[in-house]
C-alpha cells in the first residue's frame, strides 16, 4: 500500500490564499504590504529565487522593491543599503538572498535588519526569540514544514523525529519548532555515526543534505509507517532530486513530500506570510 504524498504546491496555495486575505484587509486600514529583495551577484539560482518571490507576492498582492548589485560591493555599502531599508516605512519585509559572494559576511548583514523585518528569521532577535519559544517571525522553510503537519493533523507529541540537517536554515530552527510540540528530537549531521540505525527508529525523517553524491535516504534506512520530510534539492543524473529514493520509499513511509513539489513551495509561501505578520507588526508600533 503506497503511502500519502504530501504536496506542497497544495498546501502553499491554501496559505497563499490566507495571504491574500490578509493583505485584503490590511489595504483597507491603508497598509500596503511591501518586501524588498536583495540580490548581490550574478549566481543564476539566486535570481530564479529571487523572480519567483516577487511572482509569488504580485499574486497574493503584496508590493515589491528589487535591488540588485554588482558582486563587488563592499560590506559597508551593503550595510548602509539595508539601513536605508530599515528607515523605509514604506518597506515591511526586508529579504538578502544568500548565499552571498564570499567577501561579505551573511552574520554581519542579515544581523543588520530590522528584527520587525526580518522574513527570513535570520537575526540574532528571532533567533534568540525562537529558543524561548516567543518567536513571531521564523525561517521559512521550517515554518512551512510545520504547516504541512498541520494541514495533515500529523501529531508531532512524543515523536521520536530524526533531523539530517544542522544549518541556521533549516535543521536549528526546525529542532526549536519540533520541541515546542513535544517531539523528541535527535539531530545528525556529516559526523554522525550510524545513521542508519538513528533513521531506523525514527517515526519522522527531516533530510536536508542536498547532495546525492555523498548521501541518499533509501527504504530500508526507514522503518514500516514512518514519515519522510525531504528538504533538499539538486540535480543528480540530469533530474531535479532530493535526498529520499521516493519511488520506493513511498511504498514503506505513511508519508512522503516530493522532491521537486514538495517542502520548495511552501518556502515561499511562508515568506509571504511572514511579509503580512511584518506589515501587521510595522502598523501597530507606527513604523
Amino acid at each position: 500500500m503506497l503511502g500519502i504524498k504530501i504536496d506542497g504546491n497544495e498546501i502553499a496555495q491554501s496559505v497563499k490564499d490566507r495571504v491574500k486575505k490578509a493583505v485584503e484587509e490590511l489595504k483597507i486600514q491603508g497598509i500596503n504590504p511591501c518586501l524588498a529583495t536583495i540580490l548581490v551577484g550574478d549566481n543564476p539560482a539566486s535570481a530564479t529565487y529571487v523572480r519567483n518571490k516577487h511572482k509569488a507576492c504580485d499574486e497574493v498582492g503584496i508590493a515589491t522593491k528589487d535591488h540588485k548589485f554588482d558582486e563587488n560591493i563592499s560590506q559597508a555599502q551593503l550595510n548602509e543599503i539595508i539601513e536605508n531599508l530599515n528607515n523605509d516605512k514604506s518597506v515591511h519585509g526586508i529579504l538578502v538572498q544568500l548565499p552571498l559572494p564570499k567577501h561579505l559576511d551573511e552574520f554581519t548583514t542579515t544581523s543588520r535588519i530590522s528584527p520587525i523585518k526580518d522574513v527570513d528569521g535570520l537575526t540574532p532577535h528571532n533567533v534568540g526569540l525562537l529558543a524561548m519559544r516567543k518567536a513571531i517571525l521564523v525561517a521559512c522553510t521550517p515554518s512551512g514544514i510545520m504547516e504541512m503537519f498541520d494541514y495533515h493533523k500529523i501529531d508531532l507529541e512524543g515523536k521520536n523525529v530524526v533531523l539530517i540537517n544542522r544549518s541556521n536554515l533549516v535543521g536549528k530552527p526546525l529542532y526549536h519548532l519540533l520541541l515546542e510540540r513535544n517531539a523528541t528530537v535527535i539531530t545528525c549531521h556529516s559526523k554522525t555515526r550510524n545513521l542508519k540505525e538513528f533513521c531506523q527508529l525514527a517515526d519522522i525523517i527531516i533530510t536536508a543534505v542536498g547532495d546525492r553524491n555523498r548521501f541518499t535516504l533509501t527504504e530500508d534506512m526507514i522503518k514500516e509507517g514512518a514519515i519522510v520530510i525531504d528538504v533538499a534539492i539538486s540535480k543528480f543524473q540530469e533530474k531535479l532530486v532530493g535526498d529520499a529514493d521516493y519511488e520506493q520509499i513511498i511504498k514503506k513511509a505513511s508519508f512522503v513530500t516530493p522532491v521537486p513539489g514538495g517542502v520548495g513551495p511552501m518556502t515561499v509561501a511562508m515568506l509571504l506570510k511572514n511579509t503580512i505578520t511584518s506589515a501587521s507588526l510595522g502598523s501597530q508600533i507606527g513604523i
